[in-house]
């Protein structure tokens, strides 16, 4: 600021400023469920569950089955529940993504977290590109990586949501149904920012560096 009241666009904020402590950063944990396994195969979205929180308080959830425009194959109506009777009268992709966009927000507030976060994210993109969304650039956190980040094989044999969820007494078992495997996550992930204390971890910029940084699990202080 100068003298005169005007802004000085020679100042800018320092790195710690620029921080974005992780204890008031909104995320969006979510989850889908498919009828297969890629969309490039031809498989759709058949479920979305997301949950909104706020330093570790939920404070807003997103649930809806979809409509795929396709049949169910059987595997995958044992393996979610979900059955082509289920998804009669559910809205499509294209006319539920507006109302999930909005409930996702700003890309540059809101944070995306998934588990194995290429798989759900890739079907998002898939189907916002086909039906002619902008899909935001949002910052992803995936709870796969951060797992193996701070966890190593003393602690569990794997990062599989189901083995994460044990370890780290989510209220909620992943069951393969989006809202209850997004509810999990949340679990998942306050657990896992309680282990980042023990890394000095603290900053939304602290756990993108550890991610690039960590080539394998490490170990507590």
């Amino acid at each position: 600021m100068n003298r005169d009241g005007s802004e000085d666009e020679s100042w800018q904020p320092s790195i710690g400023e620029l921080s974005r402590p992780l204890s008031s950063s909104v995320f969006i944990v979510l989850d889908i469920e498919t009828s297969g396994g890629s969309p490039h195969s031809g498989a759709g979205i058949t479920e979305i569950g997301a949950v909104k929180v706020v330093g570790g308080q939920v404070v807003g959830e997103f649930q809806s089955l979809i409509n795929p425009g396709t049949p169910i194959p059987d595997y995958i109506t044992d393996l979610t529940g979900i059955s082509d009777a289920m998804i009669q009268g559910s809205p499509s992709i294209e006319n539920l993504l507006p109302s999930f966009l909005e409930f996702l927000g700003p890309a540059s507030e809101n944070i995306l977290v998934a588990h194995n976060a290429n798989f759900d994210l890739g079907f998002l993109k898939a189907a916002a590109s086909q039906h002619k969304f902008q899909w935001p650039a949002y910052k992803v956190f995936d709870t796969v990586r951060l797992a193996r980040s701070v966890l190593s094989k003393d602690d569990v044999i794997d990062c599989k949501l189901s083995t994460l969820s044990v370890y780290f007494n989510a209220q909620t078992s992943p069951n393969h149904r989006a809202l209850d495997d997004a509810r999990a996550t949340v679990d998942v992930l306050h657990g896992i920012f309680e282990r980042f204390g023990s890394f000095d971890i603290y900053t939304v910029e602290d756990v993108e560096a550890l991610t690039k940084r960590v080539k394998r699990p490490v170990r507590y202080k």
